[in-house]
């Protein structure tokens, strides 16, 4: 294999900032990371580049002395047991008339940013009434004996109180929305699922959230997030609407029937299932830290990997409990409608900045 230095490792030019040698790490760590199927030596070379690229000293050492590297051949992934060549699980339809919280979701357009929204038909009615009732007595030429005229100040200064506040709530709502579209402008999805063969799973999920999820004004969808602390897509998928997150990981695994014992072990069939990992336990923990107002919830995505049903159990009560996609849009779906149109800035930001890489 020809030579080549960490820049080339990276893919990028030696005039690259930080920022895009980030990036550029980001995107090679996980497609090479050992958990997804990559090879460790290739893993450790493109760890190796960004450690030393990404520091402004080793960097400039590293520029100085023109060192160079060999690129591991990377083995050939080899086939899982169970696999079946060429299959490829069909795209779930479900007819929204069967999805209890679908009419409901869209009953209101109007995204509430937060708590800052118009204050609505009723306060406008009643300042409006309000107002012709203070007028009326004036443009009639109405005389005021001393009880009528201490009522017709009282109605005047309420209606000009009433008043004041419909201003100042359709300003605030007004700035809301102009933030909030400056910041965000009118993306509903954040990042990308994954692209290769063994992420098949994150796009069939990817599509299902894009189809049925965005059915809620507020709901916001993000592919690849990172924990704190780390630049992998440790989770991937999660939807936020208001103040409800939920993380998700998407399985191709074999048919059968998944649940989880009353220890947290993963089952299929009434076995321990070995036959895939999850971190999604540690993922909801991770999240809860750094958002500790926000109700968190945790869902495995389940597809088969070969012909054959996937089932799952419907009172499962663990934290990250396996679902067929059918019973996640049942479930999570209706979960996230309580609040349809709310959107939460603050929680918003924090869960985008953690999206490994662009899209």
């Amino acid at each position: 294999m020809p030579d080549v230095d960490y820049y080339e490792v990276l893919g990028v030019g030696k005039a690259a900032s930080v920022n895009e040698i980030k990036t550029a790490y980001r995107r090679l760590a996980k497609s090479h990371h050992p958990d997804a199927g990559g090879s460790a030596l290739t893993f450790q070379l493109v760890r190796e580049a960004y450690d030393t690229l990404s520091d402004p000293m080793l960097r400039a050492g590293y520029d100085a002395g023109g060192r160079s590297v060999r690129v591991p051949v990377r083995p050939r992934p080899r086939r899982r047991f169970g696999d079946e060549p060429g299959y490829e699980p069909e795209q779930v339809v479900i007819d929204p008339e069967d999805l209890e919280w679908w009419e409901f979701a869209a009953q209101d357009e109007r995204v509430r940013h937060g708590r800052r929204r118009g204050p609505g038909h009723t306060p406008v009615v009643a300042a409006v009434g309000g107002m012709v009732l203070v007028l009326l007595p004036v443009l009639t030429g109405v005389g005021f004996s001393a009880p009528t005229l201490i009522v017709w100040l009282i109605l005047t200064a309420g209606t000009a109180l009433l008043v004041q506040r419909l201003a100042r709530g359709y300003l605030a709502a007004s700035r809301a929305k102009n933030r909030f579209a400056a910041e965000f402008g009118g993306k509903r999805v954040f990042g990308t699922p994954g692209t290769e063969t063994h992420e098949l799973a994150e796009r069939l999920t990817a599509d299902l959230l894009e189809r049925y999820l965005t059915r809620l004004p507020g709901a916001r969808i993000f592919h690849g997030l990172s924990w704190p602390d780390s630049v992998f897509a440790d989770v991937d998928h999660a939807v936020l609407c208001g103040k409800r997150l939920v993380l998700i990981e998407s399985k191709l695994w074999l048919p059968g029937h998944y649940e989880t014992a009353d220890d947290d072990r993963l089952l299929r069939n009434g076995r321990a299932f070995r036959g895939g990992g999850s971190r999604l336990t540690e993922s909801l923990a991770e999240y809860r830290r750094i958002l500790p107002g926000v109700a968190l919830r945790g869902a495995m995505i389940v597809y088969p990997s070969r012909t054959g049903e996937v089932t799952t159990d419907f009172e499962d009560p663990s934290l990250a409990p396996p679902m067929t996609p059918e019973q996640f849009l049942h479930e999570i779906g209706g979960w996230l409608a309580t609040e349809p149109s709310t959107v939460d800035s603050a929680t918003m930001r924090v869960v985008r900045d953690r999206v490994v890489g662009t899209g």
